[in-house]
């Protein structure tokens, strides 16, 4: 990314695959935003499930794109990331879930239910991770 605002003279607008910690050009900090399948895939999952759809269809997909794209964050400001921060990701794919669930059930491939129905769905089925502390207990003999 250094490289890629180098030979732009800041002018690029940049997104990697991979995390990459921000770049300085010209004494401004530009933040390199992460573009990859973490942003839609969980979403897509977590509606899928959520409304028990039968298959997924273009229109699905399509419209987890669309409701990313409506997260970006607008400024003119070209040192601001092109897309929400990862650490918003727990929120932007909830949203993305329901819009797909919402879709699933237009399209006739999953069960109909209200909104409510479906949002306390998707709360039930969203899964964080979590360490949960062990203890050590005597194993015994064989």
């Amino acid at each position: 990314p250094a490289q890629v605002m180098e030979w732009t003279q800041g002018k690029a607008i940049v997104a990697t695959g991979s995390p990459f910690g921000s770049v300085e050009y010209d004494g401004r900090q530009f933040e390199i935003s992460q573009c990859n399948n973490s942003y839609i895939f969980p979403g897509i999952g977590l509606g899928v499930i959520s409304a028990k759809a039968s298959r997924i269809t273009d229109e699905m997909l399509m419209v987890a794109s669309m409701t990313l794209a409506e997260l970006v964050p607008e400024s003119s400001d070209p040192t601001v990331g092109i897309l929400p921060p990862l650490t918003a990701l727990t929120d932007i794919s909830k949203k993305i879930a329901f819009a797909v669930g919402r879709v699933a059930q237009a399209e006739g491939w999953a069960l109909q239910t209200s909104e409510e129905e479906l949002l306390g769905h998707i709360e039930r089925n969203f899964w964080l991770p979590e360490y949960r502390e062990y203890r050590r207990v005597a194993m015994r003999a064989r």
